[in-house]
């Protein structure tokens, strides 16, 4: 075992929820909350039903979230993981998008202990399983190199910090966590290819990873071995396939406990790609500076880097996965409906006279000046031939610009109750609210089946 892969095992057996700062334990709370509900969302999107057709039904104890399906916590990691990924609304900032990955496997490995898993302890896990996830991806030198070489990060660094946060729930030792780590590595894989015709696969990845996190902690357990050099400089390690001459194999351990990865992620407002939040606040806050309406928008020019455009710079809305990538449509949604919610991707509201209209008043501009991290600049002319740009810097579900809890407890409930009676939904919520007080997080299962 490597002195890196080493200090990380470490870190998943060794945390403690007393070592948690008291805000990042409100976060990871609030996170888990927002995942529920993307999950509860999603579980019964296309994509989702799909999945359980194909799979059938395994038997089990563990809650397929949203449905009344009861099966093995390897299908309910895989399950839960796609619904939450499903609609494009789980968290981001993370491997990328963690709750999706993290809290599906934690909560699977959770029904094959022989004790209660405390609300506490699932915390923990979660923001160990957020941690080590995101550091894997800075190793690979950041989402933009990592992503612009075509990998999928929330699956190729996903299954890491889901190996981690289930490692730590099963009671993994150190070696055995290394393991599990290791193990994930062989695990890895997910490609961007999907951008080019919106296929499903990209809703499966959160899954797939949540899913392989799992085995490799269960492999783990029992004493099957993992590669320890996983993430150093030899032929066929992780870093060194994946990555390249992008990699940073300092940033695995690198204030390793002082610095919580977790605490750098967001919720989303809006139903899209976390690539198109940016603007879509730029262009609330322009037509409330100038006092204009959809109307008297003469046209919207959007100044972006060429890996915005790349990911997100497409027209087709066809499909709801199209749409949610697709830039154009998330400042035509805010324009012509008023916000870029789940509602506004219904296939008729997209498929509409108004839309296209705003769509074609919509210009992208590639600036190979801007940074592959920074946002883009949106300029709004109106038809009386004023003119105003702005670049939102920090989007409204960033660190520094968060929801409000009464802001997340309504996209919370806008989402838990397309899948569960509203009152089922607001006990889950003040459920979740309690979870640090929580003996046991099976409790969760009574409410989050319908």
């Amino acid at each position: 075992m490597t002195d890196r892969l080493q200090r990380l095992a470490r870190f998943c057996v060794d945390t403690r929820f007393e070592d948690l700062p008291e805000p990042l334990v409100a976060q990871a709370t609030r996170h888990i909350l927002d995942t529920f509900g993307a999950a509860l969302a999603g579980a019964h999107s296309e994509i989702a039903a799909a999945a359980r057709l194909a799979l059938g039904d395994e038997g089990g104890g563990s809650r397929a979230w949203g449905t009344a399906l009861s099966t093995s916590a390897s299908q309910a990691a895989l399950l839960n993981g796609i619904a939450a990924h499903a609609l494009e609304l789980d968290d981001t900032g993370g491997c990328d998008h963690s709750g999706a990955v993290v809290l599906p496997a934690a909560m699977a490995a959770a029904s094959l202990r022989d004790t209660p898993l405390s609300g506490r302890e699932l915390i923990t896990a979660v923001v160990v399983g957020y941690d080590v996830g995101r550091r894997v991806l800075e190793a690979c030198g950041g989402y933009s190199a990592h992503n612009g070489a075509g990998w999928h990060s929330t699956a190729t660094c996903g299954v890491f910090g889901a190996a981690a946060a289930c490692a730590r729930v099963l009671g993994l030792d150190a070696r055995q966590t290394s393991s599990a780590l290791g193990l994930a590595g062989s695990f890895s894989g997910g490609l961007w290819a999907f951008i080019h015709d919106a296929s499903h696969s990209k809703k499966l990845h959160s899954g797939r990873a949540a899913e392989g996190g799992l085995l490799a902690a269960r492999l783990a357990r029992q004493g099957v071995s993992g590669p320890g050099q996983v993430f150093e400089e030899v032929w066929g390690g992780f870093l060194k396939t994946l990555a390249g001459s992008d990699a940073i194999p300092q940033a695995l351990d690198e204030d390793l406990g002082r610095v919580w990865k977790l605490a750098r992620c967001s919720i989303k407002p809006h139903a899209s790609c976390r690539g198109t939040h940016s603007a879509i606040d730029a262009l609330g806050l322009l037509l409330e500076q100038l006092q204009v309406t959809a109307d008297q928008v003469e046209d919207i020019r959007v100044s972006l880097c060429v890996f915005l455009d790349g990911m997100c710079g497409g027209r087709d809305i066809d499909s709801l996965a199209a749409a949610q990538m697709s830039l154009p449509y998330a400042l035509a949604a805010r324009l012509v409906h008023g916000h870029a919610g789940l509602d506004a991707y219904a296939r008729e509201y997209r498929e509409t006279a108004r839309i296209a209209g705003a769509m074609a008043r919509i210009r992208l501009e590639v600036d190979p000046q801007l940074s592959e991290d920074g946002e883009p600049v949106v300029t709004l002319r109106t038809r009386d031939g004023r003119q105003a740009s702005l670049c939102v810097e920090v989007p409204l579900g960033a660190p520094g610009n968060p929801l409000s809890d009464r802001a997340l407890q309504q996209k919370f409930l806008s989402l838990a109750t397309r899948a569960l009676p509203a009152e089922r939904a607001e006990a889950l919520l003040q459920q979740v609210w309690r979870l640090a007080q929580m003996e046991s997080v099976a409790a969760l299962d009574r409410w989050l089946g319908p």
